[in-house]
């Protein structure tokens, strides 16, 4: 994986280092207010924090070549490196539908598989945009069951409005969809067709599904809250009962 590649003439995507430590604050002011107009949660992050991500050589950011910021995306890892998370994706307003949140998205694909070539890379996402780029990386839903257990990984959770619904539901349902990279089902999938065995076929179409999901999405979050109002006025009666 190269660190640095230049998209088109006019953006630079690479891994970020010390030369990017100024930009943490816009990062993370971005960040807050992109969760407030979408009404889901980025997990808050302070620039500190961003600031160690790109220290370590754990995040990807993209710069115009004159030096201004446009988008950023950092790794953590969960379970001793068994999951790998792209995390706090965002790109500047005036870049968005420029392609850029795939550039950044596929260089932070790469850095997690190479950093960590076994882990399995997990996100979850209400954005229809991500997921269809997640697939196209090879990404496939999964339940949430089958995401980390570490508590740590829900917190990053806890800044979203959406946060109670996920924890009435013992952490089995919310608006957001889980989605992996399995690297172990790539190998089988790579060893099967060596053997001469044809091997199963993607199971996620997401331009097929999209419109599907999308119907889904509707009705889910339409369940979800009526059993959020049911759930405010059961306890309201319990209340007036004591």
């Amino acid at each position: 994986m190269k660190n640095t590649e230049v998209v088109g003439s006019k953006f630079i995507v690479q891994t970020a280092n010390e030369n990017h430590l100024h930009f943490a604050d816009t990062i993370c002011a971005e960040m807050e207010e992109s969760a407030k107009k979408r009404g889901t949660g980025i997990a808050k992050r302070s620039p500190v924090y961003i600031m160690e991500k790109m220290v370590e050589g754990k995040a990807i950011i993209a710069t115009t070549d004159t030096g201004e910021w446009v988008g950023f995306c950092y790794i953590e890892t969960w379970e001793h490196g068994k999951f790998v998370a792209n995390s706090g994706l965002i790109v500047h307003p005036d870049f968005r539908n420029s392609g850029m949140a795939k550039a950044i998205k596929q260089k932070a694909f790469e850095l997690s598989r190479k950093k960590y070539p076994d882990a399995k890379i997990i996100g979850i996402t209400t954005s229809l945009p991500v997921m269809k780029i997640n697939s196209d990386l090879g990404y496939e839903p999964v339940t949430f069951s089958e995401l980390p257990a570490d508590d740590a990984f829900w917190k990053g959770c806890a800044s979203c409005v959406n946060y109670d619904v996920l924890t009435r539901t013992g952490r089995k349902h919310c608006l957001c969809t889980g989605m992996m990279y399995d690297p172990d089902d790539k190998k089988n999938s790579v060893a099967e067709t060596t053997a001469g065995v044809e091997p199963e076929k993607h199971s996620w179409d997401f331009l097929k599904e999209s419109s599907l999901y999308e119907r889904w999405m509707r009705i889910k979050q339409r369940i979800l809250l009526r059993r959020e109002e049911r759930s405010r006025k059961k306890n309201a009666g319990a209340m007036l009962v004591h």
